[in-house]
């Protein structure tokens, strides 16, 4: 037969005098006769127990089973008259499909710090909180895709590597087929020019939506920067979509709808996993969603910002100065303590930000914004794009850009130029913000920071 899901089972209508099962076992619990073993496939949160009698068949495989063995279990599927589910497994059979043992195996039933798991990112994914985590990133990344396609958007693919540097920071990996140690310039490369891991799609994806009108990307990003923050790693993920004939209000109205969307399929469609977070992770976590859902986000200028943090009655690690970039603790006092929801702050100082973002009329600022919420500080980071060539050029020569580097990117702006705008979202701050999970390196499979290339 062919095996049964134990979310199917559990969410079964009736009994089933035929099933089979199989999985981890998560306890083994001996009686006189008969033996309890609670099973878990991945499929769900919950466990379900199998209940099997001590033949000498079943006797044998029971020697063989403790935590962490995997396990196929045939039997019925009848009505469990323990409190906390409804259905349980009689088993009829009992095969041991690989062994676990028990001196070696790490995760045997006790609580795990977040720190020792980390140490065991290749196991964690069976524990109730991981398993929970990697199914509600798998659901989130699943209604990023709804939400686009619903909308009209296209995806589109931009290249991992590339020859631009998006952000101008210059914290990029380098990519190279040259032996280590060589003395080849990188015009004897494969390339035949310098080489690094993207950090952002956006420069590609522009270029589409001035072709196809609204588009976006979800792909890996990478930074090559020295951070070990718990908001930063090496490599992540990044949401970036760009709108045709769109400005900055429209960016943001697009970032405060998908964020309530995300936020409501994901309390819609993982009730339980999130309910574990909810629990045991983050106490606040229910009212906090409940919050970003029922009123608007706060919009406002940078200026007002500054002057808001400068007047709080709070002392900050960083002092506030106008052309500063906000620091976390002022993200985190503006949305959670000064209008206690999420918090768009627009129209930063130019010599802040890249070359890219529209220039507003005072000629001091550009047309940006951040997203910020509870918590985590900035989730989205975007702007409407320079689309005037003109000013284009002024502001690259400003920021000692190369024109030549970016004669593709230019013309755009020389062939049929149009307004439009588009964001960045990190995709584990996302993940972040539903779970309450304080550390990006455990919304992550195998995080990527300094030091740590283990898995």
């Amino acid at each position: 037969m062919k095996r049964t899901k134990i979310k199917a089972a559990l969410a079964a209508t009736g009994p089933m005098d035929e099933i089979v099962i199989k999985g981890w076992v998560r306890t083994k619990r001996d009686s006189k006769g008969f033996s309890f073993l609670e099973l878990n496939d991945g499929s769900g949160l919950l466990n379900i127990q199998a209940v099997v009698d001590h033949t000498p068949e079943i006797e044998a495989a029971l020697a063989r089973i403790g935590t962490g063995a995997s396990v196929c279990v045939t039997g019925a599927l009848v009505e469990s008259p323990g409190k906390g589910q409804k259905w349980e497994i009689r088993g009829r059979g009992l095969e041991v499909l690989g062994e676990a043992d028990q001196e070696t195996f790490p995760l045997q039933k006790k609580r795990h710090s977040d720190e020792f798991l980390r140490t065991i990112a290749h196991l964690r994914p069976r524990t109730n909180k991981y398993g929970a985590m990697f199914r509600i990133r798998s659901e989130l990344a699943q209604a990023i895709h709804k939400f686009f396609a619903d909308k009209g958007f296209f995806y589109i693919h931009t290249p991992i590597i590339t020859g631009s540097d998006c952000e101008g920071a210059g914290e990029m990996f380098r990519v190279t087929s040259l032996e280590p140690g060589s003395t080849e310039s990188a015009d004897k490369d494969f390339f035949g020019k310098p080489a690094q891991l993207t950090v952002s799609g956006q420069l590609s994806a522009e270029m589409f939506a001035l072709s196809l009108g609204d588009v976006y990307t979800f792909g890996p990003t990478f930074r090559a920067e020295n951070s070990n923050t718990p908001r930063h790693v090496a490599e992540f993920w990044m949401i970036e979509p760009e709108m045709a004939f769109a400005d900055l209000a429209d960016n943001m109205d697009l970032g405060e709808e998908m964020i309530k969307y995300l936020v409501t399929h994901i309390l819609d469609n993982c009730p339980d996993d999130v309910d574990l977070f909810a629990k045991w992770v983050d106490k606040d976590l229910m009212p906090t969603l409940e919050n970003i859902l029922k009123e608007p986000f706060k919009r406002l200028p940078y200026t007002e910002a500054i002057d808001i943090l400068k007047n709080a009655k709070k002392e900050f690690e960083y002092p506030v100065e106008w052309g500063m970039d906000l620091q976390t603790e002022h993200e985190r006092f503006l949305c959670e303590e000064q209008f206690k929801k999420p918090v768009y702050v627009h129209d930063y100082p130019k010599v802040i930000k890249p070359f890219y973002m529209r220039l507003n009329d005072d000629g001091r600022t550009v047309a940006a914004m951040d997203c910020l919420v509870p918590r985590i500080g900035e989730l989205i980071g975007g702007s409407q794009r320079e689309e005037r060539l003109d000013m284009l050029l002024a502001r690259m020569q400003e920021m000692r850009l190369h024109e030549e580097d970016y004669w593709w990117y230019l013309d755009s702006r020389r062939f049929g130029t149009a307004p439009h705008a588009g964001f960045g979202m990190g995709f584990e701050r996302m993940l972040m913000l539903v779970t309450g999970v304080a550390n990006i390196r455990d919304v992550m499979p195998f995080p990527r920071t300094p030091n740590s290339l283990e898995f």
